[in-house]
């Protein structure tokens, strides 16, 4: 059974970058606490190049975590990143929401 393509899924859109040969990585919301931008399960998808579809915080870390995401596809080890408003990190990309977000960021092939 084939799977259609969602250009809304940033999921499809990996799956579609991964055909065509690029290197890629997922971000996964696994943790909220408190007022969180996006839902735990929302995905940001990014690829070596730093091209990316979806989102994990709204804008608020975006920034932050394609930097990572590309460290991960270039050395293979997963990372898990935490933003909160007691954060230096997430002061400065804008999280003031109250809350705080964890992000597991992967590659995938």
């Amino acid at each position: 059974m084939t799977t259609a393509f969602c250009p809304n899924d940033p999921l499809s859109v990996a799956e579609a970058w991964i055909g065509e040969r690029r290197s890629v990585a997922v971000a996964t919301v696994i943790e909220t606490w408190g007022s969180a931008p996006r839902p735990v399960g929302s995905h940001l998808v990014i690829d070596a190049d730093g091209n990316f579809e979806g989102s994990v915080s709204g804008g608020c870390v975006e920034g932050e975590v394609i930097t990572a995401a590309i460290d991960v596809i270039a050395g293979g080890t997963p990372r898990m990143l935490e933003f909160g408003v007691a954060d230096d990190t997430a002061w400065r990309a804008g999280l003031s929401c109250g809350g705080r977000i964890r992000i597991y960021v992967e590659r995938i092939s």
